[in-house]
């Protein structure tokens, strides 16, 4: 069966897009899937992450695999790996470049990494733009949710009111989730009984349910 394509894009730098494109991959692989990464954005964090995973556990690493595509390639790239894999993540550059466009285009869902700010929220259009006019499923993941009570309530009015589509599960600012990924690795393996581990679990069952659904 041909792999589902999730592709992580946000317009707006540091809202967390690889690490949540890092913590999934690991996630899923733990539970035997097989993953391709492909890293499009120019920082090329995630490939720093899969490297640095690949020199420190050798061939235990082999669960994730990592692909960078040159310009114009992303899509002849997808159709190699889609057969031999369960799922393909993409981090994606900033929307201004074709990849991105590209990226999004072939996705079966794009997840947006989102921050609880009105900067972070006001940045998210583009994305939900692009996915709607290329007719691809969007969801709005928040990230780095501070504790209960210190949410911005502003915030979350503000996404109900727009009805834009949103994830149930979310992700806390845990410092577990950085220091993972220093060691080469997600939460779900160095941390398995952490409430990030529990957070990244139960969001990686989510977007499985919703891929599922075409």
């Amino acid at each position: 069966m041909a792999a589902k394509v999730l592709t992580i894009a946000q317009q707006k730098g540091g809202t967390g897009k690889t690490t949540v494109a890092a913590q999934l991959a690991v996630a899923w692989a733990g539970r035997g899937r097989k993953v391709a990464l492909i890293d499009l954005d120019p920082q090329e964090s995630l490939s720093a992450w899969f490297w640095l995973r690949r020199e420190m556990y050798g061939d235990e690493a082999d669960n994730i695999v990592l692909h960078s595509a040159s310009a114009g390639r992303t899509a002849l790239l997808l159709a190699r790996l889609k057969p031999d894999h369960d799922i393909v993540i993409i981090d994606s550059p900033p929307h201004t470049r074709t990849e991105a466009q590209v990226a999004i285009a072939k996705a079966d869902l794009v997840v947006t990494p989102v921050q609880l700010s009105p900067m972070d929220l006001w940045a998210t259009k583009p994305t939900l733009e692009l996915a709607e006019k290329q007719k691809v499923a969007a969801m709005l993941v928040l990230n780095r949710v501070p504790p209960r009570g210190n949410t911005p309530a502003a915030v979350r009015d503000a996404i109900r009111q727009k009805k834009l589509p949103v994830a149930r599960v979310s992700l806390g600012n845990r410092l577990a989730f950085a220091s993972s990924l220093m060691e080469g690795r997600g939460v779900t393996e160095s941390e398995p009984s952490s409430s990030a581990s529990a957070e990244v679990l139960a969001l990686a069952s989510e977007i499985s349910r919703r891929l599922s659904r075409g």
